[in-house]
């Protein structure tokens, strides 16, 4: 099963954009060939609007897509939907299409959230900076 989207509708991007860490990892999404099929959403921002089925705390919690369908991608999903999307990222979406492997991408995913604000926190002290002001990269 593939989750991309059709390529006149993008994927939101839902991300936060106080987060160091976060703003380098999408800003090497955005950069890769196909990133202007992503529509990358700062989710940290209280003005800018999430749509419908997601609120500000969840986006916040874990990361989070909108397929172009409407259907809202949480944790390693929202990932390989975003792998799909990019050309040069399709061979680990096909490896995490694989039995087995998107559950162990799910839980490593979680192991990885309460060190995000740790790591995140390193990240700026090593020059990363975050996306502010709520802009679409």
């Amino acid at each position: 099963m593939t989750t991309s989207a059709r390529p006149d509708e993008k994927i939101a991007v839902y991300f936060d954009g106080g987060c160091p860490l976060c703003s380098v990892e999408i800003a090497h999404y955005a950069g890769q060939r196909g990133g202007d099929a992503l529509d990358f959403v700062d989710a940290s921002d209280p003005r800018t609007s999430l749509g419908c089925g997601l609120g500000r705390d969840d986006a916040m919690r874990r990361f989070h897509v909108r397929l172009g369908d409407g259907r809202v991608l949480s944790g390693a999903a929202a990932f390989v939907a975003i792998w799909e999307t990019l050309p040069g990222w399709r061979r680990a979406a096909r490896i995490a299409r694989l039995p087995g492997v998107l559950p162990t991408l799910e839980v490593a995913y979680r192991l990885f959230l309460p060190l995000r604000p740790w790591l995140s926190a390193l990240a700026g002290r090593l020059g990363a900076k975050p996306h502010r002001g709520g802009e679409r990269i």
